[in-house]
C-alpha cells in the first residue's frame, strides 16, 4: 500500500500567540492541485516565492495542538523550520534528484 503521510519534527518548532510550541506534525503527499491552486492567488502573482507558504499549509495535515495550519501560520515559522520542511517536501514526493553511479 502507497504511504501518504509521513510525520516529521520541526527543528525549532511553531510558536503560537499563546507562547505554546508546536513541532511534530504529519505532512501528506501532494497532488497535483495542490501546486496549481497557488498560481492562482494574488499573493503569488505578485510575489512567486509565497507559493511555498501556501503548498505547505495545504500539505501540512497536523501541527502540534493546531486546529489547522493556514499561511498565516506557515508566515511565521522559523526560517531553519520552513527549510526543514521545503527539503522534507521534495524528498516524500520524490523531486529530488537522484546521484546516478555513473
Amino acid at each position: 500500500m502507497l504511504q501518504t503521510d509521513f510525520e516529521f519534527t520541526l527543528p525549532k518548532g511553531y510558536l503560537d500567540t499563546d507562547g505554546n510550541l508546536h513541532r511534530k506534525g504529519v505532512m501528506r503527499l501532494s497532488r497535483a492541485m495542490d501546486e496549481i491552486v497557488p498560481l492562482r492567488d494574488p499573493r503569488v502573482k505578485s510575489n512567486p516565492a509565497y507559493a511555498t507558504v501556501i503548498i505547505l499549509s495545504r500539505v501540512i495535515t497536523h501541527l502540534g495542538a493546531l486546529d489547522e495550519v493556514t499561511p498565516a501560520v506557515v508566515e511565521n515559522f522559523f526560517a531553519c523550520d520552513l527549510s526543514y520542511l521545503q527539503n522534507f517536501y521534495r524528498q516524500i514526493n520524490e523531486l529530488e534528484e537522484v546521484e546516478s553511479g555513473e
